[in-house]
């Protein structure tokens, strides 16, 4: 069979457990088209001899009846998560070389459940970014062109390489990270599935941390029943994770049966922003009309802290970010400069990170020691933490009005043009969260499903916010709304 890197998950696995393929040619098919896609610059490490390595042994397993439901499949792997063995440097030059003694839970888990690892996937650096463009490895581009255009759009970030990989085919599905809609920004850019599971729900152990009462890992898929069966691997209890949450995970792939009859659907009406392109509105409202039709009931909602919600995120995200960024010196591991004669250690933690780090990771981490210093902790840091509770309540009240969940948009526009924009206001670039940061601050389940495309053929998204814990009953919404749309659209190959 030709073009099996163009299948979903689940098909992928039904044909392994029939016989009719095997994971070595999976996998072969997934390292061929990776090989002629590098003008995307999604895959930065590739792991053939890792894959084949590990196909061969997932054959083994599906021919023995031992097969979870992830076995034989190919992956790639965001390069935030630690692979033992294997370049892990969060796309930073100052942790060039780094390659860990110990596996990443998540990736530990996928592999346990005979996932195929093909490489490591290119993204912002240390995830801060919204556009892929502060990596150390370079721009991912995204596969998809605005109309006859030939100018190179980001795939979002700062799953970036996840999502350009997904999209165009290079892996059957991905990792990633979402610390203030890292997963879900991409996802809509390019009309694939993105999920951040519940704060919690996936261990956050062997990730490289930006700010970690943010940051969750979660699957990056062609459809959302893809998102299930991943999700499942990925989830579990952790105790080398105190935020880890000991639940039993469900099958989610056995939730997803479509039927949404007499949920009840938020519309927030602080979503609504001032100048939403007209694209944007219609594709909301066409999207509740799907769900109405779908058999939900569609109410008006006020979450009524929103608007403090981007303020709050990039005073505490920062301040994170500064904290855990501190432990690159120079001392222990990663990039150490050249000193000059006479040079202390001041100059050595200055010269290296001067040197180790970009241009906007520096931009957080002076903000964020700025808000976490004395003077102005109480007058920043510790007002965004009470807006966050607020944030949070919002929620809190919507569900326990009887909403089951909320929809959307997932970003304000479609994708732009790498360096499109150099030259703005870095505030411009952080509006991209707009949508989706509220989630992250309060923790909850948020999901992207692409819905259609906008006037010049690129991929839209809209987002579903679930109630804590029930990703189960989110992604079988989505699923909903996925069948509803039927978006189908897939970039031409230009690489």
């Amino acid at each position: 069979m030709s073009d099996l890197n163009k299948l979903g998950l689940a098909e992928a696995r039904d044909l392994l457990r029939k016989g009719d393929t095997t994971s070595v040619e999976l996998t072969e098919a997934c390292l061929k088209a990776i090989d002629g896609a590098d003008a995307l610059n999604a895959f930065v490490h590739k792991t053939p001899e890792i894959a084949l390595e590990r196909a061969k042994a997932a054959d083994a397993r599906i021919k023995e009846g031992d097969a979870p439901a992830m076995c034989g499949l190919p992956i790639g792997i965001k390069d935030l998560f630690c692979t033992k063995g294997v370049d892990s440097q969060a796309a930073s030059n100052i942790l060039k070389g780094f390659k860990p003694e110990y596996e990443s839970t998540v990736s530990q888990k996928l592999q346990d459940a005979g996932a195929v690892m093909l490489g490591k996937l290119n993204m912002d650096e240390f995830a801060m970014g919204s556009s892929n463009e502060t990596s150390a490895y370079g721009n991912a581009i995204s596969p998809w062109r605005r109309g006859a255009e030939e100018t190179p759009l980001t795939p979002g970030g700062s799953s970036g390489g996840s999502a350009a990989a997904v999209a165009a085919d290079l892996c059957l599905a991905a990792t990633g990270t979402d610390t203030g809609g890292s997963i879900r920004q991409p996802a809509a850019f390019t009309g694939t599935v993105g999920i951040k599971p519940t704060y919690g729900r996936c261990s956050r152990w062997g990730i490289v941390a930006f700010a970690s009462s943010l940051d969750q890992a979660g699957p990056m898929t062609k459809n959302v029943r893809d998102a299930a069966i991943m999700l499942e691997a990925m989830c579990g209890y952790d105790a080398k994770d105190s935020t880890s949450a000991d639940l039993a995970v469900p099958n989610f792939e056995a939730m997803l049966t479509g039927d949404i009859k007499g949920k009840k659907i938020g519309i927030p009406r602080e979503y609504r922003m001032d100048g939403m392109p007209a694209e944007i509105a219609k594709l909301w409202d066409e999207g509740a009309a799907m769900l109405k039709a779908a058999g939900a009931e569609i109410v008006d909602i006020s979450l009524p802290h929103t608007k403090y919600a981007l303020p709050a995120y990039y005073v505490i995200a920062p301040a994170e970010a500064s904290s855990n960024l501190a432990r690159y010196d120079g001392v222990r591991y990663g990039h150490r400069a050249t000193l000059a004669q006479g040079d202390g250690i001041t100059e050595m933690y200055e010269k290296t990170r001067a040197e180790g780090f970009g241009h906007e990771v520096q931009r957080r981490v002076m903000v964020g020691t700025y808000v976490l210093s004395a003077g102005f902790y109480d007058a920043y840091y510790n007002r965004a933490r009470k807006v966050r509770t607020l944030i949070k309540k919002d929620f809190e009240d919507a569900f326990a009005a009887g909403v089951d969940a909320i929809l959307t948009p997932a970003t304000p526009s479609a994708a732009f043009g790498l360096g499109e924009m150099n030259d703005e206001d870095p505030v411009k670039m952080y509006l991209n969260d707009v949508f989706t940061v509220t989630v992250n601050l309060a923790g909850l389940p948020g999901i992207s499903v692409p819905t259609g495309v906008d006037t010049q053929g690129l991929p839209l998204g809209l987002q579903l916010i679930g109630r804590p814990w029930e990703e189960g009953d989110l992604l079988n919404t989505a699923y909903a709304l996925e069948q509803s749309a039927g978006f189908v659209a897939k970039p031409a190959q230009w690489w």
